[in-house]
């Protein structure tokens, strides 16, 4: 008699969500291939001749100011609200998040940190590549340009490239780059390449970006993807020691409380015990005060200066106006004994 019972859709997709027993042994890592080296190499040569071509004011500058002044916003007014939300989508913030969301539970299941690490790498190279180049080339906006016609290079500016195009690129082309499979991996490649080109086409439509800002965009962005090979051996040497310490860091001993000594009554010199506080119960006892070192006595700031006598020394003296009456007998310190007679 049979009691297995088959597996449904639902049931084989959350098997799919559950952590793996073991980490995979045949994971498909992107190597260097010739065939990427010469993708590499031409997109390296697309990058430099859009540089050179703004620099030199060529065609593509003139261009870019046929595209602004056409100002796409106006023709599609309609659109405007939806491309500003879609425009999201290429922001470093909430796309960093939620790709690292994804990653982390990648790598949680997969028992390795190699996800994670490798969209951490590839922002680093984002940032050192694109800030550089926007800082060094100080390229001005549309809505900041000054002289028609130029390319407005050298006047302080950071679009050129076009930040969130290299950043739609790199952040939704990391999914495609780290697939498990050929097949995924190009369904998320093309999936990434219509994401990032469409973000960059909506810089240019709310005119923050030439059209020649996005062209480098796409450039930086996928020569940072195509690099990523020459990087996974590093990766592999810094996972096993990220582990290390993540292991060492569970498996430590948690901090140990020290108790507090015990408080031992102190005793008196005749040799009885304290008696309890008030409000205290037999078993429970004052605590004990330490010790004060007997230090050199100071001297009031408002007594003049000059010696001074203890107030044991002195003279006993009736207040004026006592109700009782003095007992020059009466030595201070010693109470009275009432005297019988014989």
């Amino acid at each position: 008699m049979r009691t297995e019972r088959n597996l449904t859709r639902l049931d084989r997709l959350f098997a799919r969500l559950d952590r793996e027993p073991e980490r995979p042994v045949h994971l498909d890592v992107p190597r260097m291939s010739r065939h990427r080296v010469v993708l590499f190499s031409a997109t390296l040569a697309f990058y430099l001749a859009i540089v050179v071509a703004v620099l030199v004011t060529s065609w593509l500058v003139r261009f870019d100011w046929q595209v602004m002044f056409f100002r796409p916003y106006q023709q599609w007014p309609e659109i405007h609200g939806f491309l500003d939300y879609w425009v999201v989508l290429g922001q470093r913030g909430p796309t960093a998040v939620m790709v690292a969301a994804w990653l982390g539970w990648r790598s949680w299941r997969q028992h390795t940190l190699r996800p994670l690490l490798m969209f951490g790498t590839a922002l680093l190279l984002l940032n050192a590549t694109v800030g550089a180049a926007k800082i060094g080339m100080g390229r001005l906006g549309p809505h900041y340009a000054t002289v028609i016609g130029s390319n407005e290079m050298g006047q302080g500016g950071d679009i050129f490239p076009s930040g969130h195009t290299a950043n739609a690129v790199v952040t939704w082309g990391i999914l495609a780059y780290l697939a498990s499979t050929p097949v995924t991996r190009r369904y998320l490649s093309a999936l990434s390449a219509v994401v990032s080109l469409s973000v960059g086409l909506t810089t240019v439509y709310l005119g923050t970006h030439w059209l020649s800002d996005v062209f480098l965009g796409w450039a930086a962005g996928l020569l940072i993807l195509l690099a990523l090979p020459w990087f996974e051996p590093l990766i592999a040497r810094v996972e096993p020691f990220a582990l290390g310490l993540w292991h060492r860091f569970r498996a430590r001993p948690p901090v140990s409380v020290v108790p507090a000594p015990a408080l031992v009554p102190q005793r008196s010199a005749a040799g009885a015990a304290p008696a309890p506080a008030a409000g205290k119960g037999p078993g429970e006892q004052p605590p004990v005060r330490e010790p004060v070192a007997a230090g050199r006595p100071r001297t009031p700031a408002y007594l003049a200066p000059g010696p001074h006598t203890a107030r044991c020394e002195r003279t006993p003296v009736t207040p004026a106006g006592s109700r009782r009456p003095p007992h020059p007998e009466r030595v201070r310190g010693t109470s009275a004994r009432p005297v019988t007679g014989a």
